[in-house]
């Protein structure tokens, strides 16, 4: 039986509530499992936006915003689902094929406006996910810039 290596990266929820940011780590079991990081997530109680950042081993990232017909998902790398449970997952919640084996390019699948009423666009998200030279902890910082949690995402980034 073969050894499966640890999952390393952050998952990270977000919230804005009252119009303030607040950000907290989730648990490390939300890395491994779509499951579990929208339980995770579902556990929070807010009035206001609340969603969660997993950036997976220095590979890709998911965005997971829960919503009560269902979470809205964007994964950075559809790729990722050909070594990743949790990649093959957001893919089967999304209703897509992965990629086949040979196809090296990137490319997300999801809702790029999951957090364009929060200020990042489409449009740009898709610059963000593009960014193919950066970490994926590097691309959400842009977003958490662009959205006008860094300074909350820094600190969190510090804890972890």
């Amino acid at each position: 039986m073969a050894v499966q290596e640890p999952i390393t990266g952050f998952a990270v929820a977000v919230v804005r509530e009252d119009g303030r940011w607040r950000c907290s780590s989730l648990d490390q079991g939300a890395l491994a499992e779509l499951d579990a990081a929208i339980t995770e997530l579902g556990k929070l109680r807010s009035t206001g936006a609340a969603f969660g950042l997993l950036a997976i081993d220095d590979e890709f990232f998911v965005i997971v915003r829960p919503s009560p017909r269902g979470p809205s998902l964007l994964l950075s790398d559809a790729a990722a689902a050909l070594d990743y449970d949790i990649a093959a997952d957001v893919l089967d919640v999304l209703r897509v094929d992965p990629p086949d084996e040979d196809d090296d390019a990137v490319w997300p699948e999801g809702d790029l406006e999951i957090l364009s009423d929060l200020g990042l666009p489409g449009a740009e998200l898709q610059v963000i996910v593009g960014e193919v030279d950066l970490y994926p902890d590097e691309q959400l910082q842009m977003v958490a810039q662009r959205c006008g949690f860094a300074a909350e995402f820094a600190k969190i980034l510090d804890e972890i």
